[in-house]
């Protein structure tokens, strides 16, 4: 990484906290500001004359005056190898895994396919203002090999691993409890910790993995207790009803995870729209996340996710995209489709409590936080620039907003998309856009 300096000039938004406990006191503005950025985190931020008064001779400077410079957005549920089958129609969850993913996933057997289905992934990502996600791969090594190595090209911060499936998938997209194991093993051993690379321990669900592979799962997470854990949960009715014909000494869709080591404060749990009292209790005592997915879920008609339920009851939620079922890559368009099925819900979501979720929040929510997530001193240099009046649409809604952030955020949130990212930045360098 260039150890050279970088000034970024614009309106500086940040979050201290979760607006929904600590209201506007969460919220951090300056007007006329500046970020100060060496070796790849920031310096200073703050008021603009006082951060360039610091800045070293010779400092980049990067002028979005009048945009908005914030976190990078983080993508707490997201498949890689799905990307060519975003907008498949007509199915619900189970027949669109069979009909449209599994076909697609085979594919990944082929290095060169992952490598150029990676390439094209991240820079989709950058393009939309996200710096970090935590993603699926698919059962084959060489797909997290290839996500690993592209990521490390970018020196991006990124999660991903080896989908694990020893059954109800075709013969080319299955595993064993054992090989699952040991193939996980070693792509930890040699990814995790590597530059900005962490990796999660990656059961794609209940459905497509046996007892005994969900034990093996449960083994990694002992012996790694610093890795993440990714699986699918209780997203949709006919799959919830499969699991329990399947695991049937189980209490409930939760307990089959629970029973094999896998709930705990690095474990990411995605979708949970139609949850137990019983598994909501134990989602909060054992510190798991919930990913919340609007797009997907309206997309295959999943249902809608109680928000005020889970956070009432203590439950961590994290806001993510999950392509390909979920159609958007931007962090924006899902934070509209999650505004949406809130309403449905009759749940508020305001917009600063949004854009906390796609920062701040899913820094926490993926235990970052002490990384990335704000723009303060110490953190990561990964940054997006906004541009609420990025399409005519959208300027001619600003002339309204009188200098309301609010307004200004929800309007970003409800029309804005990647057109209004006019930069991102991953560690202090510009990235593709």
């Amino acid at each position: 990484m260039s150890g050279r300096a970088r000034l970024i000039r614009g309106r500086i938004l940040t979050f201290t906290d979760d607006p929904a406990a600590a209201g506007a006191a969460a919220r951090r503005y300056v007007e006329d500001g500046a970020v100060l950025i060496q070796d790849g985190r920031i310096a200073a931020a703050g008021d603009a004359r006082a951060v360039l008064a610091r800045a070293p001779q010779g400092a980049a400077v990067d002028d979005h005056s009048g945009r908005l410079v914030m976190a990078g957005f983080i993508d707490a549920h997201i498949h890689y190898p799905q990307t060519r089958v975003i907008g498949s129609y007509g199915a619900q969850l189970l027949d669109w895994l069979h009909n449209y993913t599994f076909p697609e996933e085979q594919k990944f057997a082929d290095p060169k396919h992952c490598g150029e289905v990676a390439e094209f992934f991240l820079d989709e990502l950058l393009r939309c203002g996200t710096t970090t996600a935590l993603v699926y791969c698919t059962v084959h090594p060489e797909s997290v090999e290839a996500f690993f190595a592209a990521a490390e090209r970018r020196g991006a911060r990124m999660i991903a691993g080896k989908t694990m499936m020893d059954r109800d998938a075709p013969e080319t997209l299955r595993d064993t409890a054992q090989r699952g194991y040991d193939e996980s093993k070693e792509l930890m051993n040699r990814w995790r910790g590597r530059g900005r690379l962490d990796y999660a321990i990656t059961p794609r669900f209940a459905v497509t993995s046996t007892k005994a592979q969900l034990e093996a799962a449960g083994a990694l997470a002992r012996e790694f207790p610093q890795a993440y854990v990714q699986t699918h949960l209780d997203e949709n009715h006919a799959e919830i009803k499969l699991v329990a014909k399947l695991f049937p000494e189980a209490k409930s869709y939760l307990d089959v995870y629970d029973r094999a080591g896998l709930l705990g404060p690095r474990s990411v749990f995605g979708h949970c729209i139609h949850m137990t009292e019983g598994e909501v209790a134990r989602m909060a005592e054992s510190g798991s996340v919930a990913a919340f997915c609007p797009t997907s879920n309206l997309f295959l008609g999943s249902g809608l996710f109680d928000q005020a339920r889970l956070a009432g009851a203590g439950v961590r939620i994290a806001l993510a995209t999950d392509v390909g079922g979920g159609t958007s890559y931007s962090m924006l368009r899902t934070a509209a489709e999650g505004y949406k099925a809130l309403q449905l819900n009759r749940q508020r979501w305001p917009a600063s409590h949004a854009f906390y979720r796609m920062t701040l929040g899913n820094a926490r929510a993926l235990s970052l936080d002490d990384k990335i997530g704000s723009v303060e001193p110490g953190k990561e240099a990964d940054l997006v620039v906004l541009d609420s009046r990025a399409t005519p649409a959208m300027a001619h809604r600003m002339e309204s907003a009188e200098g309301d952030l609010e307004v200004e955020l929800f309007a970003l949130i409800t029309m804005g998309d990647d057109r209004a990212v006019r930069q991102t930045y991953v560690a202090g360098e510009p990235g593709k856009t």
